[in-house]
């Protein structure tokens, strides 16, 4: 058992270097301005932005209506007042909820579909094709993927954010009578808070294709390979989300105290 815990360890720090040595060599990809197809930011621009819109604004709008009917049902059975309502919500919307949560949703369609095409290559042997030519992989596939990922992620953070809280106003005003001038009311919003929701926007978006091409290249064999690395892309962007949010929650609660 020791043996087995020592080698979990072995193999946990050498993908950790791995990890972080694709990630280096994307950002040295992005400087030297490495080998892709023309056109290619744009198509994934489009892979990751377009055809996640719906599914964004979908799923963060239904989350808004639940967590402002569960606000609505606690407070009216407390006190009543719904004059804080809103307020708080945008602000959890802003610092919070809508860079993560869509980060989240990202990282289970897009996460896997990054690694299942890298890897879907990985085991054909295209990957090793691609250096035999003299290109880069990682220029070529992970560099285009990463700079439409903090885009888009940004784009479609601001879309779901938006969503949500128009969505939650609405439940509040039809299922508990509450005024829309009052719930959309941005009194408490600052410019700290708009700022974390661009950080942390920025840092999900790199993190999500980072850690699925990672996996991706690490494919091993036929399909079997394939569907572990779509498994683990999935797994482990969800994984960094979660830690890159507690991380910079914890950050700015340290920067700003209780202000935040």
């Amino acid at each position: 058992m020791i043996t087995r815990f020592g080698q979990s360890l072995v193999d946990l720090s050498r993908g950790t270097r791995d990890l972080w040595q694709v990630y280096v060599s994307t950002l040295a990809g992005i400087i030297r301005r490495g080998r892709r197809p023309r056109g290619e930011l744009a198509r994934q621009m489009f892979a990751i932005g377009n055809r996640s819109l719906v599914f964004i604004i979908v799923t963060l709008g239904f989350i808004g209506m639940v967590m402002t009917y569960e606000a609505c049902l606690q407070l009216s059975t407390v006190t009543g007042d719904f004059s804080q309502l809103g307020m708080q919500f945008i602000r959890l919307v802003v610092s919070d909820f809508g860079p993560t949560l869509t980060a989240l949703m990202l990282a289970t369609r897009v996460g896997a579909g990054i690694a299942a095409e890298i890897g879907s290559m990985k085991v054909t042997e295209q990957v090793d094709a691609l250096r035999m030519s003299g290109v880069l992989p990682i220029d070529y596939l992970i560099v285009p993927r990463f700079l439409a990922s903090i885009i888009m992620t940004l784009v479609l953070s601001v879309i779901g954010g938006t969503v949500m809280y128009l969505a939650g106003g609405l439940t509040a005003k039809y299922s508990f009578g509450v005024n829309p001038n009052l719930f959309f009311d941005l009194e408490l919003l600052r410019l700290r808070h708009v700022g974390l929701f661009v950080v942390k926007a920025l840092a999900y978006g790199a993190a999500i294709p980072i850690v699925a091409g990672f996996c991706g290249l690490r494919a091993r064999g036929s399909s079997e390979g394939v569907g572990w690395a779509t498994t683990a892309a999935v797994i482990g962007g969800s994984f960094a989300v979660i830690i890159l949010d507690f991380v910079l929650s914890a950050a700015a609660l340290f920067v700003f105290g209780g202000d935040l």
